[in-house]
């Protein structure tokens, strides 16, 4: 069995993974400073240590004795980004830079690299493809792909391997209800306990490929494990389907209104996973409609 370093354990996609880790018998170390994450999240039998990433020498000695890391955290919000672009760019990107020193000079084999499709941002062609050219429409895309380029240049330099996992709007059991990352689905969930109106940002028609955590965490357990990866490869993890706000809307149910669109977003997302497919014999396992209506039926807003 392994050891692995969790960075963003005690946030929804880190703790979920840190959890598929140790029922697999490996030692898992997880690395947050609760600013999104909580600490009841953090599995129990995993080595908590409260650090900042964006404070290097405090986090260097946590990654001694490490077979590889999971770089998970994050500040990943893109309205977020948007306001206060200085603190995200600390975070996503220094911070990135800084797991990446500790590993390579703590002799740690691979760092698997949480990415996002928000690189892609402005692309116009359907399916996403990870050779597309990224045209990043706000700081969290930008900040995102930066990391994606330093992953690249520490296995070419320093031959720390690394994989880059682009995540499409990852959703699922324990997904965040507050803080900087809360998706659609977790703010109509909110609307829908409390009787309200769903909010609908713009007309409600863009698209977005959905992408079940247990899915997510299979992944990021292949990339670290796949003798076919290991030079900063990008890797699409999503359905390859895209679904619209009005449709997510309409499974929950009630009443809507419209808002202005949100600055800085994408109109359309969809992954291509031909390559994920071929090198790590990935595929998703959950449809997005059954995730979802599993969801709706655990928290009690639709009827089993």
């Amino acid at each position: 069995m392994s050891r692995y370093l969790v960075t963003g354990g005690a946030g929804f996609i880190g703790s979920t993974l840190a959890k598929r880790l140790l029922q697999e018998g490996h030692d898992v170390v997880v690395l947050d400073n609760l600013s999104t994450g909580k600490r009841e999240r953090v599995p129990e039998g995993a080595e908590f240590v409260p650090a900042d990433f964006t404070d290097l020498e405090a986090i260097k000695p946590h990654f001694q004795n490490v077979d590889g890391v999971f770089h998970v955290g994050a500040l990943p919000r893109v309205p977020l980004s948007i306001e206060q672009p200085v603190e995200t760019t600390v975070n996503n990107v220094i911070g990135t830079l800084n797991v990446l020193v500790a590993a390579r000079d703590a002799g740690v084999k691979r760092v698997v690299y949480s990415a996002s499709s928000s690189a892609y941002g402005a692309t116009e062609d359907l399916p996403n493809h990870p050779d597309a050219h990224p045209k990043p429409l706000n700081p969290y895309g930008l900040q995102k792909l930066v990391g994606e380029q330093f992953c690249k240049q520490f296995s070419m330099h320093y031959g720390l391997e690394t994989v880059c996992l682009r995540y499409f709007n990852v959703y699922g059991p324990n997904m965040a209800d507050e803080g900087a990352y809360v998706t659609v689905i977790s703010i109509f969930k909110r609307q829908a306990l409390e009787g309200e109106p769903l909010t609908i940002a713009g007309d409600g028609e863009q698209t977005r490929d959905f992408t079940h955590v247990l899915d997510v965490v299979d992944a990021n357990i292949r990339a670290m494990t796949s003798p076919n990866v290991g030079h900063g490869e990008i890797l699409n993890i999503g359905a390859g389907s895209q679904h619209s706000i009005n449709k997510i809307a309409a499974m929950f149910g009630g009443s809507v209104t419209y808002i202005d669109a949100r600055k800085g977003e994408s109109r359309h997302t969809r992954a291509d996973i031909s390559r994920t497919k071929e090198l790590l014999g990935w595929e998703p396992s959950i449809a997005f409609e059954d995730g979802l209506r599993a969801l709706l039926k655990e928290w009690g807003i639709v009827d089993g």
